[in-house]
């Protein structure tokens, strides 16, 4: 069985309206097309019905010459007889009438007398309209009308004028006379007409098309050079122009567009040079750091031993040396790792894990962390979440996040919830402590971004383990996004696919937390979930829809 593309089995008809707003030249086209068609019918139904009415209008006035002309002759003729009775009227009004029907070739007699009916040729009487024959009866003048002649041998009856009037024989009365004209001719000739006015709108509508087809890809053309060029510019071809032809407007658009390539160009290479420089830097930077750090922290190492030695002065300043130490060599790590990220020389050791079994091992070695600010954490569950992920980075992005929300819940409970569907999987860090403006749910995962400046560090971060979770996370082709409220605390999501290269398109968990979601999905207080962060995909969806399903919950607090 033949398959139905997508695109004809559902929603079939966006195709021709997306086509149709797509492409420049097809409205044109179309646009032109319809007027010129429009505008031909239009004019070829006034010029044929012109044409009509002035063939017609002409045939009545030969016609009626004619017919005049006939009648006083025949009425001469009549008043020139000598008739001595009824036998020889019927005989000279038959021979008059056949008399006239084959000179004239034009038309046909019928005379009408006595009851009786004279006919020359094959017209029979009933072409003659009964309201012409009361009229003729009742009046002397030569009237006209239109009607269908039929035709006694079986020929189809034909559009017709038929011109009547009243002949007086002395001493004997009234004879009606109609003289019958086919419109043969003039139908034949209208017709003729008809198929040249059809034959040449039809060619002025595919010249004109045609016409418009060109016109508008000699302006397209050159629209679709720039757009083109644009999108190579956009890519990274940086070298790439479009051609100039002519000194037109549109020659002076690709001249601009050129210019405005070569100065991007440029800017783009200072810029690039720059953040060559500025990597090489900090690389540089990091890896000299670490010969002399090395050599302080043996220093450092003796004198934290011998720390019980020394007066209680100098053996706290031997504790904050060791401490800051410590964070001094992290820093430095993260400050690698940020310049191997930059640098795109970061790559991934893909294994298919359980997430859960990581966020259980980030839990256990944070349980300390917690104990110390007095703080609950609970792991919610809801089946088997497994993915293909690096373990290294993907434990780093949790330990980042469970230390922040640590670090930030003032002591109150730290959610961690783990759902997953059949494309992706999602671990939510949700605390309740100081939380941080809407407007700032991008900012935190800024390079050595503090929503509070006042507010000291306490356990000691380098501010770079937001930023290094993000590239963590995108280079996964993952989404880490957050939400806050201040007061209400903030949830950090992380989004990751079932398989390395998939790409994401709903996240098992909402980007709000479900304690502050009502039933059917209603929000308390006005609250609102900002659009989802994902710099790795810009068309991210929105958050999922909140499922509540029964999860296995997991309670570790201190002890």
């Amino acid at each position: 069985m033949v398959s139905i593309p997508r695109i004809l089995r559902s929603h079939w008809w966006r195709f021709p309206i997306t086509w149709w707003w797509r492409s420049l030249p097809l409205r044109v086209v179309l646009t032109v097309f319809l007027a010129s068609v429009l505008v031909l019918v239009l004019g070829g139904f006034l010029l044929m019905q012109q044409a009509t009415i002035g063939v017609i209008d002409g045939k009545k006035e030969t016609a009626k010459n004619e017919a005049r002309q006939a009648v006083n002759t025949a009425q001469g003729q009549l008043n020139a007889a000598d008739l001595t009775g009824d036998v020889n009227v019927d005989k000279l009004l038959f021979d008059l009438a056949t008399g006239y029907a084959g000179r004239a070739g034009q038309y046909e007699v019928i005379i009408i007398a006595r009851g009786q009916t004279i006919t020359a040729g094959n017209a029979v009487v009933i072409s003659i309209p009964a309201a012409l024959r009361k009229r003729v009866e009742l009046s002397n003048d030569l009237l006209m009308t239109s009607t269908r002649i039929d035709y006694r041998d079986g020929r189809p009856s034909v559009a017709g004028l038929v011109a009547g009037a009243t002949l007086t024989l002395p001493g004997t009365g009234r004879y009606q006379i109609y003289l019958l004209f086919p419109l043969t001719q003039e139908v034949a000739t209208l017709g003729v007409l008809r198929y040249a006015v059809v034959t040449t709108g039809a060619i002025l509508v595919i010249l004109l098309t045609f016409i418009a087809a060109l016109v508008s890809r000699q302006v397209v053309t050159p629209v679709r050079a720039a757009r083109r060029a644009a999108e190579s510019l956009a890519s990274g071809n940086l070298r790439d122009r479009m051609k100039v032809r002519g000194q037109d407007d549109l020659a002076r658009l690709a001249t601009s567009m050129n210019y405005m390539a070569s100065e991007l160009e440029k800017q783009i290479n200072t810029l690039e040079e720059l953040s060559a420089v500025q990597q090489r830097f900090v690389s540089d930077v990091s890896h000299e750091l670490r010969t002399p750090l090395t050599t302080v922290r043996m220093a450092s190492e003796v004198l934290y031993e011998a720390r019980d030695e020394f007066d209680p002065v100098a053996a706290r300043s031997a504790e904050l040396l060791q401490n800051e130490l410590d964070r001094f060599e992290a820093l430095l790590s993260d400050l690698l790792e940020i310049s191997r990220f930059d640098a795109g020389a970061a790559q991934l050791n893909v294994e298919e894990v359980d997430l859960r079994d990581l966020v259980r091992r980030v839990v256990e070695a944070n349980l300390r962390l917690a104990e110390t600010n007095n703080t609950e954490i609970t792991v919610h569950e809801s089946g088997e979440a497994k993915a293909e992920v690096d373990t290294r980075r993907i434990e780093r992005i949790l330990r980042n996040l469970l230390v922040n929300a640590i670090e930030h819940s003032e002591g109150h409970p730290i959610d961690i919830l783990i759902e997953s569907d059949d494309a992706a999987v999602a671990i939510a860090v949700r605390d309740h402590g100081v939380g941080f403006e809407a407007s700032q749910a991008r900012q935190v995962f800024h390079r050595f971004w503090r929503g509070d400046a006042a507010r000291a560090r306490t356990v000691g971060g380098t501010g770079l383990g937001l930023a290094i979770a993000m590239e963590d996370a995108n280079l996964h082709g993952g989404w880490l996004t957050a939400w806050g409220r201040p007061a209400m605390g903030a949830q950090f999501r992380l989004t990751l696919p079932k398989r390395v290269g998939a790409i994401l398109e709903t996240s098992p968990l909402p980007l709000v937390p479900r304690d502050l979601v009502g039933p059917g999905g209603t929000r308390f207080d006005g609250l609102e979930a900002p659009a989802p962060l994902a710099p790795s995909s810009p068309s991210s969806p929105p958050p999922a829809i909140p499922r509540r399903a029964a999860a296995a919950e997991t309670s570790v607090s201190p002890s």
